[in-house]
């Protein structure tokens, strides 16, 4: 039996504009319509459990290093001061013909590109308007790191014929809806 890869979903935008809110909605959604095909893992990070955030694998930079080491990470990064990797088996879902979904930065798109093709980008967007509300709401950064967020969020632009661009800044069950229809 020839299996066909699955597609690699990477979701990206910058902090605040609901990545984490979009791939939770999926994730129910999927699991309510009993879809075994989208895998979702979880992440290595450099944060405490109990910091906050998404669920997480929380890891010791020590321990990072060891699996950036040992290769058992397909994509890593860094930024805000805390290191983020995807673990390999990533890979072996792929070949097994599920599609994964994965919440990383914009700056390891040309890196998956090359390494994991074929992808999907799916680029969430909010006004900085709703950008910076989010960001105050959840109070995890200062004013002064708010702003930079802010600033930083029009930096990285992601371009091609794999992007899908999602708006997130209007009701969230229509975002949702968008999502559902770009990994469909």
């Amino acid at each position: 039996m020839n299996l066909k890869r699955g597609t690699l979903f990477l979701v990206v935008g910058p902090s605040g504009a609901g990545k984490d809110s979009l791939i939770d909605g999926a994730k129910a959604a999927l699991a309510r319509n009993n879809d075994k095909h989208y895998v979702f893992p979880r992440r290595y990070i450099t944060r405490p459990t109990e910091a906050g955030g998404e669920n997480h694998v929380a890891v010791t930079p020590e321990i990072f290093e060891a699996l950036l080491k040992n290769d058992d990470m397909v994509l890593s990064w860094q930024a805000h001061n805390l290191r983020y990797g995807v673990p390999m088996s990533v890979e072996s879902h792929l070949k097994a013909g599920r599609s994964v979904v994965l919440n990383v930065s914009r700056t390891v798109v040309d890196q998956a590109r090359i390494a994991l093709a074929p992808i999907k980008v799916l680029y969430i967007t909010v006004s900085d308007e709703v950008l910076t509300k989010r960001l105050q709401d959840r109070g995890r950064e200062t004013v002064a790191d708010i702003q930079r967020r802010v600033a930083r969020a029009g930096e990285y632009e992601i371009s091609g014929d794999d992007v899908c661009v999602i708006d997130n800044g209007g009701k969230l069950k229509a975002s949702i809806a968008a999502f559902l229809k770009a990994i469909g």
